[in-house]
């Protein structure tokens, strides 16, 4: 089993940085975009910051336990916009919109799914780029 020294000491420190970044980006996105554009792009920046998130919280599950925690949440959050409550909870206090939206739109639940995908394909690239460098470190 590889130890968190096996994989260059810090795991969390890059996926962290990613989380920050993609905090950014949305709210780049919702202080400048409009449109269906950047509709869509909120919705996948949403679910990569979730897919980060469940690496942070679970970094020892399978890819596919997290990948289906990840799509899981964002439609759960999406799925409660039609009752009612996040609009209300957004409402008493307007951060939440952020969080949990307020009206339900079927087009996001593909968003969502889109953004989880890329986001793990983003933190798969990312790791063997990092253990093709450390094993020519470690060849040297």
């Amino acid at each position: 089993m590889r130890t968190r020294r096996d994989q260059g000491g810090r795991p969390w420190a890059g996926t962290a940085v990613a989380a920050l970044l993609v905090v950014a980006a949305g709210l780049a996105t919702a202080g400048y975009g409009s449109g269906a554009v950047a509709d869509a792009l909120g919705d996948a920046l949403y679910a990569a910051l979730v897919t980060l998130l469940v690496g942070l919280a679970v970094p020892r599950w399978p890819r596919s336990a997290r990948v289906g925690l990840a799509v899981g949440l964002c439609w759960a959050v999406e799925l409660a916009q039609l009752t009612g409550v996040p609009a209300a909870a957004a409402d008493a206090w307007p951060p939440l919109r952020y969080l949990l939206g307020t009206t339900f739109v079927a087009t996001d639940l593909l968003w969502y799914a889109v953004g989880v995908l890329v986001a793990t394909w983003g933190t798969v690239l990312v790791s063997r780029v990092g253990d093709a460098r450390r094993a020519a470190v470690s060849r040297r």
